[in-house]
């Protein structure tokens, strides 16, 4: 199966249709390997958005620190998601073409079919994608979904699975990094028990992926804890609603960054400088995914934390080119470049 294939497979559709007697040790490792491809999906798009925001005062900031603080728990459910995966006797997959989340396109695995995933500046278009990505099994403005669409009722479905088996949790190789500065339940945490196991799925869940429960975010960031920080999809909502309202009013000030197109920006005709950011800036997120992977194959809990600091790091290192992308015009087609996000071998 190549990348395209696998990007447009229903990995996590098949699993859901598995009866539950039949989820087994192995089912539960494949489906965590799912979830931390679901993970690592949303941070593209969410930082394309945050990047390309131009300005710290004003609405421009508060809506700048309001996709940080996603961006950051984004990070975290990532980092949740690998430790379910090696407590269970896994080890995540990132760095790997096949694997890897290819825009535009659907979410890994068939998780909310007919959404398409692409890379732009902040648009209504794309706030609205965003709370696509993030919609509660039962959000308080819109009927239920039919079963097994979002991202919590697939967390929820592992959740059950290890309740029914909380032999399989191990504690291996699992990687702690303090983010309380980040907010509460932000920090990377052993996973030795089916109650931290539990813990660690509500925090994915409430945050913003599949809760049902309202406003405002049990799990806030610390700086945002006293106006109630919102979960994901809410948020969402109301960047919407209060920044891209019918009829238009006056937008916050972005870059305006175009979609990337199908396959990356076309390099005929692109100017060598512009080549040579965007190639760099897949090389650089290549390297991220290689080393979030080394920092979960390794036993030495000091040397994982080390790995996984070193590419937290380097994910934010790509902010600067992006934002040169962003102010560079695609020949022709009345937007900016922006970064791809493509996976390259070193």
């Amino acid at each position: 199966m190549n990348a395209v294939q696998y990007a447009q497979s229903n990995r996590i559709v098949e699993l859901m249709r598995q009866p539950a007697e039949q989820r087994d040790a192995e089912w539960v490792r494949k489906a965590l390997q799912q979830a931390v491809l679901l993970e690592l999906a949303t941070l593209p798009p969410y930082l394309c958005g945050l990047w390309s925001i131009n300005g710290t005062s004003g609405d421009a900031g508060q809506v700048s620190r309001t996709l940080r603080e996603i961006v950051f728990d984004e990070m975290s459910h990532l980092g949740i998601a690998c430790n379910l995966l090696t407590t269970v006797g896994g080890t995540p997959r990132l760095a790997d073409e096949t694997l890897v989340p290819r825009y535009p396109g659907p979410l890994p695995g068939g998780v909310r079919p007919g959404l398409k995933v692409f890379l732009s500046g902040l648009t209504k278009k794309s706030v609205a994608m965003y709370a696509n990505i993030e919609e509660p099994d039962h959000p308080d403005t819109q009927a239920a979904d039919p079963p097994y669409t979002s991202i919590g009722a697939f967390y929820t479905a592992i959740l059950n699975a290890l309740c029914a088996d909380p032999g399989l949790i191990t504690g291996h190789r699992q990687v702690t990094r303090d983010m309380t500065h980040h907010g509460s339940g932000n920090s990377l945490e052993k996973l030795k028990t089916l109650d931290a196991v539990k813990a660690a799925i509500r925090v994915i869940k409430e945050q913003g992926e599949g809760t049902s429960a309202p406003p405002p975010d049990p799990y806030p960031n610390q700086a945002a804890a006293a106006s109630g920080e919102l979960p994901h999809y809410y948020a969402f909502r109301e960047i919407l609603a209060k920044y891209f309202p019918d009829p238009p009013a006056p937008q916050l000030p972005v870059l305006p960054m175009g979609e990337v197109p199908a396959g990356g920006w076309p390099r005929t005709g692109a100017a060598a400088d512009v080549i040579d950011l965007l190639d760099k800036s897949n090389r650089a997120y290549s390297e991220v995914l290689r080393l979030l992977e080394q920092a979960w194959q390794q036993e030495d809990e000091d040397e994982a934390t080390a790995l996984l600091d070193k590419a937290v790091q380097k994910m934010f290192a790509l902010r600067s080119p992006a934002r040169e992308l962003m102010n560079r015009v695609v020949p022709g087609g009345g937007k900016n470049y922006g970064p791809e996000f493509r996976y390259t071998a070193p």
